[in-house]
């Protein structure tokens, strides 16, 4: 059996190629649905005010999050610290390092009845932007160069999502069929079934679910994988249940926003990854992909309104 790559985030930093620290913050939310009660209370705490977290003792925080110091304790071992101390400090330099970098300015992501439309826009941009940026930081390239490796040797690769993430199947089997591989994406649950009974070991199954707890997506995923194929899973929380039926894992870093659960800012992260895996892809089949780049784009020019035509 295939050994899973990358699935904690506490391992991604020493898996990233010179990339950025993986910010505190982020390990905490994509760790979030796995952890106990408890301990999801700090964790929210966390995610809510870190700075405020790093500037209060472990008993002020666990009178404030309704637990004792040993839940504190086993929080921050649970996230890879060796205890309070540590994860005060880590805070503080991080929140000092995020007001350097944004000149003081922070945004919050929560919109709220009394924001201007001004200020809706700052959010959610805000928020789209730093969902590409996270996910960048903590992309486990090691994980990411196995799927790349894989995806190229493949007969086949199949797609599965449905909701929102079905549009990102979509985009990543044009981009792959574009450059003449033979790619399918799914996103009806009887269709994805019956189509990973029919794949093998060559071939490829990339299940893409923000919450790793999508049913129709998970079982199509533990479908492939029994038949042989090699499973790839992209999702935000890496101990999710589509971890446990994937090969490899591939993770986001969206935060949800008010009105927007699971919308918008997790696309443009799991596109993100989509693109650096086809990237990664068409580098590695650089002479077959230019040639094939430049036929699907002379099979569409002529399909473009001219100029002078729109003039009349």
């Amino acid at each position: 059996m295939r050994k899973p790559v990358g699935q904690d985030p506490a391992d991604a930093e020493s898996a990233l190629s010179g990339g950025a620290p993986l910010s505190t913050v982020v390990r905490v939310r994509s760790l979030l649905p796995s952890l106990p009660p408890a301990e999801r209370r700090v964790a929210q705490r966390v995610i809510n005010d870190p700075e405020g977290v790093a500037n209060s003792t472990i008993t002020e925080l666990a009178q404030s999050c309704g637990t004792s110091e040993t839940t504190v304790i086993r929080f921050c071992r649970a996230i890879g610290f060796a205890g309070y101390p540590e994860l005060r400090l880590t805070l503080a330099t991080e929140a000092g390092r995020a007001q350097s970098a944004a000149g003081g300015r922070v945004v919050g992501s929560d919109i709220s009845a009394d924001d201007t439309l001004e200020q809706v826009v700052e959010k959610v941009t805000f928020a789209d932007a730093r969902a590409v940026e996270e996910t960048a930081a903590q992309l486990d390239i090691a994980a990411l160069r196995q799927v790349v490796d894989t995806i190229v040797g493949a007969r086949r690769i199949d797609v599965y999502g449905v909701g929102a993430s079905a549009f990102v199947a979509l985009d990543f089997q044009q981009k792959l069929h574009r450059i003449g591989m033979t790619c399918f994406a799914w996103n009806d649950a009887h269709i994805m079934l019956t189509s990973a009974a029919v794949l093998g070991k060559d071939d490829v199954a990339v299940g893409i679910s923000h919450t790793g707890s999508t049913g129709d997506t998970i079982d199509a995923l533990a479908t492939a994988r029994r038949r042989g194929a090699t499973t790839v899973a992209l999702t935000n929380f890496p101990r999710s249940p589509i971890a446990e039926v994937a090969d490899y894992v591939l993770t986001t870093a969206a935060r949800e926003t008010t009105f927007r659960s699971g919308a918008t800012a997790s696309r443009l992260a799991q596109l993100t990854v989509i693109d650096c895996v086809f990237v990664g892809v068409a580098q590695k089949t650089f002479g077959t992909t230019a040639e094939a780049l430049e036929s699907t784009y002379d099979a569409v020019r002529g399909r473009r309104v001219r100029q002078d035509r729109k003039r009349r």
